[in-house]
């Protein structure tokens, strides 16, 4: 029976992924986890709906050409099921809530961990993505039956309910505090989830072998950082805690690692200019197992888009450069796919000695994610390798 699913890091040999899709995609109503502000595209503080039809198929057409160049490399690629809850306005419930309609399966990096021969569903604090794991389903029962080392497992699964959110949280954000007391929060990690239960994104991991970093985010509270540390720690794995200062950047509620953080080879970690590691440990532990740490150039492509799920939370769309720039995806440890607007930046890896793979996806990014998010690295060759042997 074939070996499926093996992956321990983000850089070796991709031989399968899994691609997420935009069709179905939502403007998701608002929520405690939550809210879109889509007033730029013309649309009242609230509005939740579907995604345009044209710009679905702008989309589309785009991640097919992102497919079809994997696919001459010889990569298997496979994709996500979109479930006939995502084209129609039928909602959902648990027993502690109700919720109007879904966001969408663009990005199966955000709810999906692969370590080694494992795949785990994340516990997500967004209701609007609660039933988003029934889109993997079919990839997950099939490859259960074809690899018998295929380990299919599942964090406890958040019951989201109005006590695992703090209350006001995003309207003190945006009226009441200053920057200060919100640069304060941020390193202090204080964002809108409270500690009532273990709740985690996988897109904030980053994986080097034995060595997972791990952001402390807006999204992965305290008590699912102890859960993953519990977790990981019984298959040999140490976690990393890692804190970015977005304060040159002016932005103080961070949503994944993959936008602050690459490894896109070992050796080699690449920082963000405007969000610097805050952690001194990890910085300590990249210099003594003699790591380089490069600065990214900054982004360059100018950012125009009004309706986006990457919208501001006060409603002006996306209007300038973005470090979405860093949201990269590695095709091997010299080989990386990178947006084909940021000519910087790609300059920069061709320098630093990678093929670059430059990749039309902007167009995909309004559904929420680019290259690295809206995929999910299934198989890579390789083994679990101690790259920080001097912790």
């Amino acid at each position: 029976m074939a070996k499926i699913v093996n992956c321990w890091n983000e850089w070796d040999p991709l031989k399968r992924v899994v691609v997420g899709r935009p069709e179905g995609t939502w403007i998701a109503n608002p929520e405690p986890g939550w809210m879109y502000n889509c007033a730029a595209a013309g649309m009242g503080l609230g509005y939740y709906g579907p995604f345009p039809e044209d710009m679905v198929n702008d989309a589309i057409e785009q991640q097919d050409g992102f497919i079809k160049m994997m696919q001459k490399r010889g990569i298997t690629v496979d994709r996500v099921t979109v479930h006939p809850s995502q084209m129609d306005e039928r909602g959902y419930s648990t027993p502690d809530w109700t919720q109007a309609t879904v966001q969408g399966v663009n990005n199966p990096r955000d709810l999906f961990l692969p370590l080694g021969n494992e795949i785990m569903e994340a516990p997500g604090s967004r209701r609007a993505r609660f039933f988003e794991y029934i889109c993997m389903r079919d990839l997950f029962e099939k490859w259960f039956k074809e690899d018998p080392e295929f380990m299919w497992t599942a964090a406890p699964r958040p019951r989201l309910t109005s006590e695992s959110f703090v209350p006001n949280y995003f309207w003190d954000y945006e009226w009441v505090w200053d920057d200060a007391t919100k640069r304060e929060k941020m390193l202090n990690w204080e964002f809108h989830l409270t500690e009532k239960e273990p709740m985690w994104d996988a897109a904030d991991a980053c994986r080097a072998g034995k060595d997972i970093f791990w952001q402390c985010s807006s999204v992965t509270n305290k008590a699912g950082m102890d859960w993953l540390r519990r977790y990981l720690s019984g298959r040999g794995l140490r976690l990393h805690p890692v804190t970015f200062d977005s304060t040159p950047a002016g932005y103080y509620h961070p949503w994944h690692i993959d936008v602050v953080l690459t490894l896109p080879c070992p050796g080699m970690a690449i920082v963000s200019a405007k969000k610097p590691i805050h952690t001194q440990a990890v910085t300590d532990l990249f210099r003594k197992n003699d790591w380089e740490i490069i600065v990214a150039e900054n982004p360059v492509y100018h950012w125009k888009d009004k309706l986006t799920l990457s919208s501001t939370p006060r409603g002006q769309g996306m209007d300038g450069p973005n470090w979405i720039s860093m949201n990269t995806f590695s095709l091997d440890p010299k080989t990386i796919c990178v947006g084909d607007k940021e000519t910087a930046y790609m300059d920069q890896l061709n320098k630093l000695g990678f093929e670059v793979v430059p990749v039309a996806y902007e167009k995909v990014y309004r559904f929420g994610g680019m290259l690295h998010c809206t995929t999910l690295d299934v198989y890579r060759e390789g083994n679990c390798e101690d790259y920080f042997p001097n912790q």
